[in-house]
């Protein structure tokens, strides 16, 4: 399914339709060369859907889709499977070792199908108006 569509000069990729989603467990794609985990998380009583890189940032592993889906004060969160470091989806703080990040995505939905791109290209376009 994966394609890729360019708006504003930036480029986001198909990943999946939302139906595919199950609420509160990840899912992986790769984007170009980028392992993304997608989640499909309780968010202000609605789900929404988060992308965040794959990788381990403490260990480089390519397992944040199997992470422990969480929350903390309302805000969702992944927990590693290998070392429980709490990351937050939507900022990619990480609450347990705040020397960590995990780079965040920009998500759409359009007619049912969920497409990522970088946050960067995100804020670019955001900047651009």
């Amino acid at each position: 399914m994966p394609s890729t569509t360019t708006t504003s000069h930036h480029v986001w990729t198909t990943v999946c339709r939302a139906a595919d989603l199950a609420p509160c467990w990840g899912e992986a794609a790769l984007v170009g060369d980028a392992q993304v985990a997608i989640f499909l998380v309780p968010e202000d009583g609605d789900l929404q859907v988060r992308a965040v890189s794959n990788i381990d940032p403490a260990t480089g592993a390519a397992v944040m889709s199997r992470g422990i889906v969480g929350s903390r004060a309302g805000r969702p969160t992944v927990a590693s499977p290998l070392h429980k470091d709490v990351y937050d989806l939507v900022t990619g703080e990480c609450y347990t070792t705040p020397a960590l990040h995990l780079p965040v995505w920009q998500v759409r939905q359009q007619d049912g199908v969920v497409a990522v791109a970088p946050l960067a290209l995100a804020a670019d376009a955001a900047a651009a108006g």
